[in-house]
């Protein structure tokens, strides 16, 4: 199992990074949060899970061992994978995450592309407390910005909503607020569209 890595970050994209780890460069899906704070050229050290397939072997990072703690037992709830998984920590922080399950608000977690009624009620019934009590994360806070991000834009199509729908959710996430950067607007963009499911 590769737990954790720290290496020289290479690339940094919509939904990956690629870290150079002694000469050899690890591909890594993360959150927007976590892709926020990686600079190219720097060191990093992000925690790591390894989920293996019998087609692929797939390394996912996150900022903070809570991060990665919740995304392992979000993968443990029957019907949700760790790309379901992934899109859960990019719409919600653990903290949001665990207030909406406390609150067993399944209006607010069928915000997460992916994640319907039924999938609602399995999260709240088989995770129940087991992500502990709130840890007191902050929220980020952003600026506001008009145009239409190229970057952001096509990571909402390649998770397959249409054009007109992504640029609808990337304006409005600018006007409720949302950050500048592509990961927080990403972010953003992707809670207007949980919303209108």
């Amino acid at each position: 199992m590769i737990a954790s890595l720290r290496g020289e970050v290479l690339q940094v994209g919509i939904s990956s990074a690629v870290i150079d780890v002694a000469g050899v460069g690890y591909q890594v899906l993360a959150t927007p949060n976590t892709l926020s704070r990686l600079q190219i050229g720097h060191e990093v050290h992000i925690w790591t899970s390894l989920v293996v397939r019998e087609d692929s072997m797939t390394l996912f990072g996150f900022a903070s061992t809570d991060e990665k703690s919740v995304f392992e037992t979000l993968t443990g709830v029957s019907g949700i994978g760790p790309k379901i998984a992934l899109a859960v920590l990019a719409v919600f922080t653990p903290d949001e995450l665990r207030r909406a399950l406390a609150s067993r608000d399944e209006k607010a977690l069928g915000r997460v592309p992916g994640i319907g009624k039924k999938s609602a009620q399995r999260m709240i019934l088989e995770i129940g407390d087991k992500l502990g009590p709130v840890l007191g994360e902050a929220p980020a806070a952003g600026g506001t910005s008009e145009a239409i991000d190229p970057a952001v834009l096509e990571g909402l199509i390649s998770l397959g909503w249409r054009e007109s729908e992504a640029e609808e959710a990337i304006r409005a996430a600018r006007e409720n607020g949302a950050g500048s950067s592509v990961p927080e607007l990403l972010r953003a963009a992707l809670q207007v569209l949980g919303s209108r499911r």
